[in-house]
């Protein structure tokens, strides 16, 4: 696993969580975040199959498979670092986010919602 995406400090994430749930979460409580979650998909769900994209913050290949080296992988997920955290943490659902629109899922084994919740 990359350096950037280990999980982070967990007294650090509780703390940049509780102020996420306040909606007072900064830039960089959004980024330490966004790359602990993807870290635990990772480590959930190792592979090259699906790239899940949170800019401008993180990129990670998750969930065995057909593994890409260039171009557009095979499946991508790509949304914002306030729905990556709330699908990661179980404040949201992923076919809710999907009907809201809210995500971008694309290609085979995309769906992630038997990953999550991580936490």
């Amino acid at each position: 696993m990359p350096v950037r995406l280990r999980p982070a400090d967990p007294v650090l994430v509780a703390a940049a969580l509780s102020r996420f749930r306040d909606g007072a979460a900064d830039n960089a409580d959004l980024r330490m975040l966004t790359k602990h979650l993807l870290a635990l998909l990772v480590a959930k769900a190792p592979g090259g199959a699906v790239e899940v994209r949170v800019p401008p913050f993180a990129v990670a290949q998750c969930v065995e498979g057909t593994r890409h080296t260039r171009g557009t992988p095979p499946a991508v997920v790509e949304l914002d670092a306030t729905t990556w955290i709330e699908l990661a943490t179980g404040e949201l659902g992923w076919h809710d986010a999907e009907h809201a629109a809210r995500l971008v899922a694309s290609g085979e084994r995309s769906d992630l919602s038997p990953l999550l919740p991580l936490l």
